[in-house]
Protein backbone atom coordinates (compact mmCIF):
# COMPACT_ATOMS: atom_id res chain seq x y z
CA UNK A 1 0.00 0.00 0.00
CA UNK A 2 2.87 2.25 0.32
CA UNK A 3 4.02 2.67 -2.79
CA UNK A 4 0.81 3.61 -4.17
CA UNK A 5 0.44 6.13 -1.33
CA UNK A 6 3.69 7.37 -2.54
CA UNK A 7 2.85 7.46 -6.39
CA UNK A 8 -0.03 9.18 -5.59
CA UNK A 9 1.82 12.22 -3.37
CA UNK A 10 4.05 12.34 -6.23
CA UNK A 11 1.92 13.17 -8.79
CA UNK A 12 0.45 16.22 -6.16
CA UNK A 13 3.95 17.12 -5.08
CA UNK A 14 5.89 17.19 -8.20
CA UNK A 15 5.25 19.22 -11.13
CA UNK A 16 7.68 19.56 -13.83
CA UNK A 17 6.50 22.19 -16.48
CA UNK A 18 5.03 19.95 -18.89
CA UNK A 19 5.88 20.48 -21.95
CA UNK A 20 9.77 20.88 -21.34
CA UNK A 21 10.96 24.88 -21.42
CA UNK A 22 14.55 23.58 -23.49
CA UNK A 23 15.93 20.78 -25.29
CA UNK A 24 19.73 19.68 -25.25
CA UNK A 25 20.80 19.94 -28.71
CA UNK A 26 24.87 19.92 -30.23
CA UNK A 27 25.58 23.69 -31.50
CA UNK A 28 26.80 22.52 -35.66
CA UNK A 29 29.89 24.83 -35.52
CA UNK A 30 30.98 24.69 -32.07
CA UNK A 31 30.46 20.82 -31.02
CA UNK A 32 29.20 21.63 -27.63
CA UNK A 33 25.69 21.26 -26.07
CA UNK A 34 23.77 23.88 -25.67
CA UNK A 35 20.05 24.19 -25.09
CA UNK A 36 17.52 25.43 -27.00
CA UNK A 37 15.20 28.41 -26.87
CA UNK A 38 18.20 30.50 -23.94
CA UNK A 39 20.72 33.17 -25.20
CA UNK A 40 23.53 30.82 -24.83
CA UNK A 41 27.07 32.14 -23.40
CA UNK A 42 30.24 30.74 -23.74
CA UNK A 43 31.32 30.95 -20.13
CA UNK A 44 27.80 28.27 -19.89
CA UNK A 45 28.73 24.48 -20.15
CA UNK A 46 25.99 22.25 -20.54
CA UNK A 47 26.69 18.85 -19.14
CA UNK A 48 24.93 15.40 -19.52
CA UNK A 49 25.67 13.03 -16.13
CA UNK A 50 24.59 9.23 -16.02
CA UNK A 51 23.44 8.65 -12.67
CA UNK A 52 23.49 5.06 -10.70
CA UNK A 53 20.52 3.86 -12.64
CA UNK A 54 20.90 4.37 -16.14
CA UNK A 55 19.13 7.78 -16.32
CA UNK A 56 20.70 10.98 -18.01
CA UNK A 57 20.58 14.25 -15.92
CA UNK A 58 21.28 17.37 -17.45
CA UNK A 59 23.23 19.93 -15.74
CA UNK A 60 24.67 23.28 -16.36
CA UNK A 61 28.08 25.12 -15.37
CA UNK A 62 28.17 29.05 -15.04
CA UNK A 63 31.42 29.67 -15.01
CA UNK A 64 32.76 32.90 -13.47
CA UNK A 65 36.23 34.36 -14.03
CA UNK A 66 37.07 35.36 -10.43
CA UNK A 67 35.36 32.32 -8.44
CA UNK A 68 37.11 30.80 -5.71
CA UNK A 69 33.65 28.84 -4.76
CA UNK A 70 31.11 27.15 -6.72
CA UNK A 71 27.31 27.25 -5.57
CA UNK A 72 25.49 24.13 -6.65
CA UNK A 73 21.61 25.11 -7.12
CA UNK A 74 18.83 22.79 -6.83
CA UNK A 75 15.66 24.60 -8.43
CA UNK A 76 12.26 24.10 -7.03
CA UNK A 77 9.94 21.06 -8.05
CA UNK A 78 7.55 23.48 -10.64
CA UNK A 79 10.82 24.78 -12.66
CA UNK A 80 13.29 23.31 -15.32
CA UNK A 81 16.90 24.59 -16.31
CA UNK A 82 15.33 26.61 -19.39
CA UNK A 83 13.16 28.66 -16.83
CA UNK A 84 16.15 29.03 -14.22
CA UNK A 85 18.85 29.59 -16.91
CA UNK A 86 18.98 33.73 -16.59
CA UNK A 87 18.72 33.33 -12.69
CA UNK A 88 21.56 31.17 -12.55
CA UNK A 89 23.74 33.15 -14.88
CA UNK A 90 22.59 36.74 -12.80
CA UNK A 91 23.35 34.41 -9.30
CA UNK A 92 27.07 34.06 -11.33
CA UNK A 93 27.70 37.72 -12.00
CA UNK A 94 26.53 38.55 -8.83
CA UNK A 95 28.04 36.57 -6.11
CA UNK A 96 31.06 36.22 -8.39
CA UNK A 97 30.92 32.24 -7.81
CA UNK A 98 30.91 29.42 -10.43
CA UNK A 99 27.29 27.95 -9.90
CA UNK A 100 25.87 24.41 -11.36
CA UNK A 101 22.61 23.86 -11.71
CA UNK A 102 20.79 20.58 -12.76
CA UNK A 103 17.08 19.28 -13.50
CA UNK A 104 16.19 16.16 -11.40
CA UNK A 105 14.65 12.76 -13.42
CA UNK A 106 11.90 13.77 -15.24
CA UNK A 107 12.32 17.50 -15.72
CA UNK A 108 13.58 19.17 -18.19
CA UNK A 109 15.43 17.35 -21.07
CA UNK A 110 16.61 14.58 -18.29
CA UNK A 111 15.60 11.52 -18.66
CA UNK A 112 13.32 9.09 -16.27
CA UNK A 113 10.32 10.13 -14.33
CA UNK A 114 9.27 12.10 -11.20
CA UNK A 115 9.47 9.69 -8.60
Amino acid sequence: MGGVTSTVAARFAFFPPTPPSYAVIRDQITGRLVLSDVLNRDHVDVVSMKTKRGQDIVGIYVHHSAARLTLLYSHGNAADLGQMYELLVELSVHLRVNVMGYDYSGYGASSGKVR
